[in-house]
């Protein structure tokens, strides 16, 4: 069955329809299994809710295909900022696609990283800071991140060169990995206190391979590393991307797509352990589309999230929603 038409058997009314949200994770891409580009986003950010701002993240999408190995992630941000520059024009709704970006550097560069982040900052005012993905796991049934990472790449002396470059440029880190793999993230956070880090999709809690039928064992781990890197003041936390096929609820299998009810059933213990954990100026929301949509619609996906906020005051909505996006990745207005 097409994708969209799978989507279409569930549809929502929106909940909370004014409430604010920069959504602070989503990616764009063309290739030949899939396109996801401005006219896709707006179809899913225009769904009902009030997306204000987004943030892109990077995935590897429309590197330079000439020059230096280490500059071609620079045309990713050139890519991107055309995107933003098209929606800034107001052509296409209130909304502001794209307008903080999120590029990929080689941290494994050591030093000379530096001049790779000042391509990127050069070649958009809307430049954040760079996600070095680290998702690395010894089963063959786990696919390594994008960026094909080794094991214990956070605690590489040269890596670690290569990420205290961030810190010279006031640049963000988002850190994408496994949840066997949170200990090294909390130690690099240890050991660059002063360094925004951004903890992406809750760490990647497996649910597939070798990690299938284990979710209680596995969430016992997970809660435990989740409070231990809590304890950084300067990591912040992504609440989204817990519906991938790699989490292991298997809504993707479904003849049906999830219902915000039935997320919100699934997941509803792995988001209150965060925000209990971080506090909700430490949390924010984010879509992680079009990955996620291989379990459910952008809106019905957003009206879990509201469903999970029901009980919080309209602050805490406002900093889970928006502020604490908007602070971390400053989209241009």
């Amino acid at each position: 069955m097409d994708r969209q038409a799978w989507l279409d058997q569930v549809v929502e009314e929106t909940l909370e329809p004014a409430l604010p949200i920069c959504d602070p994770h989503h990616h764009l891409w063309d290739y030949p299994e899939g396109r996801y580009l401005l006219d896709e986003l707006l179809a899913d950010v225009g769904s009902g809710h009030r997306v204000v701002s987004t943030v892109f993240m990077e995935c590897g999408s429309m590197y330079r295909a000439d020059g230096p190995e280490a500059y071609k992630p620079v045309g990713e941000t050139e890519f991107v900022n055309g995107i933003a520059a098209i929606s800034a024009s107001g052509r296409y709704g209130e909304g502001r696609a794209c307008a903080a970006i999120v590029g990929y550097a080689d941290l494994n560069l050591g030093a000379r990283v530096g001049e790779v982040l000042d391509r990127h900052a050069a070649a958009s005012t809307r430049f954040r800071g760079i996600r070095h993905a680290a998702g690395w796991d010894a089963h063959d049934e786990i696919r390594n991140s994008h960026t094909a990472p080794v094991q214990g790449m956070l605690g590489d002396a040269t890596f670690r060169e290569g990420f205290a470059e961030l810190g010279k440029r006031g640049m963000t880190f988002d850190g994408w990995l496994y949840h066997p793999q949170i200990a090294e993230l909390t130690d690099l956070a240890r050991a660059f206190p002063d360094q925004p880090i951004v903890f992406d999709h809750f760490g990647g809690p497996l649910g597939i391979g070798p990690y299938a039928g284990r979710r209680a064992e596995i969430y016992d781990h997970w809660k435990g590393a989740v409070a231990e890197l809590a304890q950084c003041e300067n990591v912040v936390a992504k609440l989204g991307g817990l519906v991938m096929a790699i989490n292991g609820f298997g809504f993707h299998k479904r003849e049906r797509p999830a219902t915000s009810v039935e997320l919100v059933e699934a997941t509803r213990d792995y988001h209150l352990h965060m925000i209990d954990c971080f506090g909700v100026d430490r949390c924010m929301f984010e879509s992680n589309f079009p990955v996620d949509r291989v379990s459910c619609s952008y809106n019905v996906l957003w009206n879990s999230f509201k469903r999970l906020a029901a009980g919080f005051s309209a602050s805490d909505k406002a900093a889970l929603f928006h502020d604490t996006a908007v602070r971390v990745y400053r989209p241009e207005t």
